[in-house]
Parts: structure tokens; C-alpha cells; sequence
């Protein structure tokens, strides 16, 4: 039988204070508080499975985004703080009325806390999936969040309907395909979120390639990439957009995370 992998503590604080129903800075002082034989099964249970490698935002069915809470379900992407730093970038214009789209929304994490911070947009949503669809649509209504959503590939529901976007925001699929089998984020996420072709820029290929038609004069594209795709991304951007300015932005970790185009006016 494999062994059982040590999780981290943070994520048993997490766990505990589920199974309790308090939150972490209570079992910290409180560390003697007794479980009942329920609660202590619930625990026990979820241990075993976070042990196994799920992780703890599917065990308990949500994930905190910015400063939201997200709910979460197999059927979409756990929202990760990297895209935090795309939607930062994307409020630079959030000062004036836009028209905003979150590509390949997934659970909502982007569409949703731009449009319940920033009422004064008009934000929609694309995604290729009706049950991560399903998922973003509760998470707008728990948000209280005005956010229109439709079903299809990128952004050809927008094209159809002759909706121009001010601001394009999407975090795609960017891993590449034959890298996915040795990530232990391929065991448990679903790989539509996660598969990115070839070399891992598939889908941003041909987002560029309806962007266009989508994106009005002046327009800010704003893609989530992977570590050591700035280079490649940027050229498929000034390629496909011949942008005013491009730039790759680097997490705080120093590494490739985001390319912000803006096109010309």
C-alpha cells in the first residue's frame, strides 16, 4: 500500500476548523478544544483524502480569491493568487465605464470580482464547459455580481452577438501536453482548464486570432501565461495584434506570469 503523504499544517489548521466549524484564529487559542466523535471522523476522513493528494479547496468546496470566497467543484480550475496579479493589472482602467470579457472564466474567479468591485462595468464570460459555467453563474449571484455569461469557445459568443470589448482578461490552458502526467495538479483539476496543446499556447493562439474581431480600438489584452512563456507569448501576441505596447509582467516570484497588450487606437 502507498504511504500516506504528510499535508501541510496550514492545511489541517484549514481542516480542523471545518470539522469544528471555527475559524483558525480560535484553534490557536483554543488548542484543547475537544472534537466530537463526528467531527473527529469528518477530520480523520479528509486528512486521509488531502493526504492522498486532493486538494483542500475540493474537499471543502471553496477557495478564497482576492477577497472573495469562490465555491469550487471538480469541474473547474482552483482559482490560484498568480491571477490575482492579472486582475490588478486589468483595474488600471477601471476608472471609466468598460466593456470587459474573462475568457475561459472557469469557477468566476476574474469576471466575478472585477464586476463586484468595479458595478460600473458591463462584464461577460465565455467558457467551453456548461458545468464550469454552472459553477461561475453561482458565484456571481453569491457576489451579487453582474456578470452576463454564455457558453462557447473563447470569445466567438461575443463575436456573434457584435459585443467590442475594452479589456480582454483570460487564463487559459498553458501547459503543455506532454507535461501534464508529472503534475500532481493533473490528478484532481480538470485538464481542459489545464492542457494547452503542444507547447502550451494553443488556446492563446487562437484567442489572438478572434481578438480582432472582438476587441475595439485601443483595447487591453490581458492573458495569464506560464513560467518561461514571455518570450514565445509576446511574439504570438505582435504577430497576430501588432499592439501599440506589449509587455510580459513577472509574479512576484520573478517569473513569466502575465502579457499586457494594448492595441492601437
Amino acid at each position: 500500500m502507498a504511504a500516506r503523504q504528510q499535508i501541510d499544517p496550514l492545511d489541517a489548521h484549514v481542516l480542523l476548523g471545518e470539522a469544528l466549524g471555527v475559524d483558525r484564529a480560535y484553534l490557536l487559542a483554543h488548542p484543547e478544544a475537544p472534537l466530537t466523535p463526528e467531527q473527529a471522523e469528518r477530520f480523520a476522513g479528509w486528512v486521509a483524502r488531502c493526504g492522498a493528494g486532493e486538494p483542500v479547496a475540493y474537499l471543502l468546496g471553496r477557495r478564497a480569491f482576492y477577497d472573495l470566497d469562490f465555491a469550487v467543484t471538480p469541474d473547474v480550475l482552483i482559482p490560484r493568487p498568480e491571477s490575482e496579479l492579472l486582475l490588478e493589472q486589468a483595474w488600471r482602467l477601471s476608472d471609466r465605464k468598460l466593456t470587459v470579457a474573462d475568457v475561459g472564466t472557469g469557477s468566476g474567479a476574474l469576471a466575478v470580482t472585477f464586476a463586484a468591485h468595479h458595478p460600473q462595468a458591463q462584464v461577460y464570460a465565455t467558457d467551453i464547459s456548461p458545468l464550469a459555467l454552472a459553477v461561475a453563474r453561482r458565484n456571481a449571484e453569491r457576489h451579487q455580481a453582474a456578470v452576463t455569461f454564455f457558453e462557447g469557445d473563447l470569445l466567438a459568443p461575443l463575436i456573434e452577438r457584435g459585443i467590442k470589448l475594452d479589456l480582454i482578461m483570460a487564463n487559459l490552458p498553458y501547459i503543455a501536453s506532454g507535461e501534464l502526467p508529472a503534475l500532481a495538479v493533473s490528478r484532481y483539476e480538470p485538464r481542459l482548464a489545464l492542457d494547452g496543446g503542444a507547447d502550451g499556447l494553443d488556446l492563446i493562439r487562437r484567442l489572438l486570432a478572434q481578438t480582432s474581431q472582438a476587441a475595439k480600438p485601443g483595447a487591453l489584452i490581458m492573458l495569464e501565461i506560464g513560467a518561461g512563456q514571455g518570450n514565445a507569448a509576446r511574439m504570438l501576441v505582435e504577430q497576430a495584434l501588432a499592439p501599440e505596447r506589449v509587455e510580459v509582467i513577472r509574479d512576484y516570484a520573478g517569473l513569466d506570469r502575465i502579457v499586457r497588450a494594448e492595441l492601437r487606437g
